[in-house]
């Protein structure tokens, strides 16, 4: 039988605001001594209140609008009632049915355009470390038993959940989507998006169906009966290898008559395979109902627009522009565009060349520069455009030779070098590098290398 897969994106990013989403205690956690970065609010202990942080708001709206998502002007706050160790309230402040974003989308070099469904706020979780339990053991204590620990400085940490449709049917679009993800919020300032961190977590919803690939969009009523949830991988490559075994496994339960189980599941790494972690919710298990601590958040048209406005170049336009406006090929503006402290490193050296338009004595070509930073992997924090320039510059400074001095060289090596000289003669072109090559190490300067080699071909010629 021919089954496709259905793919759908869950990705959480976290924001680097100062404070945490409802209290005041420090967001930056990574790193810090476990429980130091609480309070009452974030710990969810009786009679504390939430107060929502305005600038996390605003950011989370800036990504809905960099995809390209309609922005709710009446939002609220909803509460996720589930219970696990890391969530000391026993329920997260979260959105339900009314999230700051929706129906936006991303479109991938191919074409495709993958519709975004939602992107809405929330409040991240505790981190739980799991100690296994060593056989070889013996002894009542915690530690030869295998335990738990929870750290609470990541509670309360503003955290955006940007939810796609199920228009992925293959691991390669994913990574891409995944990667153009990572590099918007970048771009904004936002978020580090550093998976090592945990800042970006990817949870690939996946499933099969019977038959080809379809170009339309799949309807609800055509989604498979049950998905698969492969929990907070952090790694692009992890996300391909999960969804190619989760390909596979389903496959075999299908083709022997089984449905797979619709549950959530981890990826181990070592092992190369998920496994299972519980049954997948539905949304009426979480009971959501609206936040009564929080009212209702209102945006006018006036305030959505002037959020529009902080938005800035995105890679994508970013990169049509170098293209037309630098004479780049899509391959190196692909490559500045990447990261927007490299691209905004281009720009700036190729400003200093020119003033009002005029080229100043450096005059160095965009196409050089570009080649400069590619070439020798600059990276802006280590180089200022200032420092760069003189550097091509002086690159390309040349001492004069002497006429006679130069021939005289070039008769030596030809003398010393009769193989190649034949060859040359016979047809072999690319040896005029070489003795070029020769020439040049013989000259022992820094002179006009087109004067050399047009020099050493007539020679050749005689």
């Amino acid at each position: 039988m021919k089954y496709t897969p259905v793919i759908g994106l869950e990705v959480h990013v976290e924001l680097k605001t100062k404070s945490k989403m409802f209290c005041g205690c420090s967001a930056s956690y990574f790193g810090e001594k476990p429980n130091t970065h609480t309070c009452p609010v974030c710990l969810g202990l009786p009679g504390a209140l939430p107060v929502a942080n305005k600038t996390a708001i605003e950011w989370c709206i800036l990504i809905a609008l960099s995809l390209n998502c309609t922005i709710n002007e009446f939002s609220k706050f909803d509460r996720k009632n589930y219970f696990y160790p890391d969530l000391s309230k026993g329920y997260q402040i979260s959105q339900y049915d009314l999230p700051f974003g929706e129906n936006g989308y991303i479109t991938l070099s191919n074409g495709k355009r993958i519709r975004i469904r939602r992107v809405h706020m929330e409040e991240d979780t505790g981190k739980l470390s799991h100690f296994i339990k060593n056989e070889k053991s013996s002894g009542t204590d915690a530690s030869k038993k295998g335990f738990s620990l929870i750290d609470f400085n990541r509670s309360g940490v503003p955290l955006v959940e940007i939810v796609t449709e199920a228009d992925f049917d293959n691991a390669t679009d994913v990574k891409e989507y995944l990667e153009r993800l990572q590099q918007i919020v970048r771009y904004l300032s936002v978020s580090d998006a550093d998976m090592d961190k945990g800042e970006m977590r990817l949870e690939p919803n996946i499933s099969l169906r019977l038959g080809d690939k379809q170009t339309d969009y799949l309807e609800d009523t055509d989604l498979p009966k049950y998905k698969v949830e492969v929990k907070n991988i952090n790694s692009f490559k992890f996300v391909e290898k999960a969804i190619h075994f989760e390909v596979k496994r389903q496959v075999e339960l299908l083709e022997n008559g089984q449905t797979p189980a619709q549950e959530t599941r981890g990826w181990n790494e070592d092992k190369q395979k998920t496994f299972s972690q519980r049954s997948k919710e539905d949304a009426q298990d979480y009971r959501y109902f609206p936040e009564p601590d929080i009212p209702p958040i209102v945006h006018t048209k006036s305030e959505i627009s002037k959020l529009s406005s902080r938005v800035p170049e995105l890679p994508d336009k970013k990169q049509s522009r170098f293209e037309n406006e630098y004479g780049l090929t899509p391959y190196d503006a692909e490559i500045l565009t990447r990261e927007k402290p490299l691209s905004d490193f281009f720009e700036e050296t190729v400003g200093l060349q020119s003033i009002k338009g005029t080229h100043t004595p450096t005059g160095i070509d965009p196409k050089t520069i570009a080649n400069v930073i590619i070439n020798k992997k600059i990276d802006p924090s280590d180089i200022t455009p200032q420092q760069l320039t003189a550097q091509i510059v002086s690159s390309k400074q040349t001492v004069a030779v002497d006429v006679n001095d130069l021939q005289k060289m070039i008769d030596e090596v030809i003398k010393e070098n009769t193989k190649a000289v034949e060859e040359y003669k016979s047809g072999k072109e690319t040896v005029i590098m070489f003795l070029l090559g020769q020439t040049m190490k013989k000259i022992g300067k820094k002179v006009d290398t087109t004067l050399v080699k047009n020099t050493l071909i007539k020679s050749l010629k005689k």
